[in-house]
């Protein structure tokens, strides 16, 4: 079962630019909430709340400050700065329980391919996939199962087996993980000192 955790947040008057940077200097992110079938909203989250965010996929119940219910939600991007290290935006896609939606679940490799006995290097092609399901349904992560893998096989998304109520959308014929051969040093052999000046004469 997906994570959920809680958000609490402040409302946002959109478009005040300098209310936002007053807010920052508190420590506070914008953020967009939209949704199929739902009102667009404007708040701040604290920056602690999205640094500490779990891993995998999660959902959010985001508690804007004035509405009496939270709005259920899933991180849908966030925006950093130009030298990519600070988030300054935001957004959250506003869910609702019983309809499908398109969501990005990462993929973890488990255990050892027999290929790696025999010096082969393993890579990750794809890190996430894009899965179709209910809310309550989206898996945290999808675990996929290496060990079988020898030098020269590929796994593909169609090899990937996911939960009952949850369709992989990634094209099936795209590689998640392959082992690659050993790589092969080609060492150079240096001729004597009498072949070199042979040669060169």
């Amino acid at each position: 079962m997906v994570q959920r955790i809680q958000w609490k947040a402040l409302k946002r008057q959109p478009g005040k630019k300098s209310e936002v940077k007053a807010f920052r200097k508190k420590g506070y992110l914008p953020v967009e909430i939209y949704g199929k079938g739902h009102e667009n909203a404007h708040a701040y989250i604290y920056w602690k709340d999205l640094a500490d965010r779990p891993h995998g996929t999660f959902l959010i119940d985001l508690q804007i400050e004035g509405e009496e219910e939270p709005r259920v939600c899933i991180l849908k991007d966030i925006q950093y700065s130009y030298l990519g290290d600070e988030p300054i935006h935001v957004d959250l896609y506003e869910v609702t329980f019983g309809v499908e939606l398109d969501v990005e679940v990462p993929v973890e490799l488990v255990g050892k391919p027999i290929g790696l006995e025999k010096g082969g290097l393993l890579e990750q092609h794809l890190h996430t996939l894009t899965v179709r399901t209910v809310p309550r349904q989206i898996p945290e992560k999808i675990e996929v199962d290496v060990s079988g893998l020898d030098i020269g096989d590929v796994l593909h998304v169609s090899d990937i087996k996911v939960p009952e109520g949850v369709k992989i959308m990634t094209p099936p014929e795209e590689v998640v993980a392959v082992v690659l051969e050993p790589e092969v040093e080609t060492v150079e052999e240096e001729l004597p000192e009498e072949a070199v000046e042979e040669a060169a004469s």
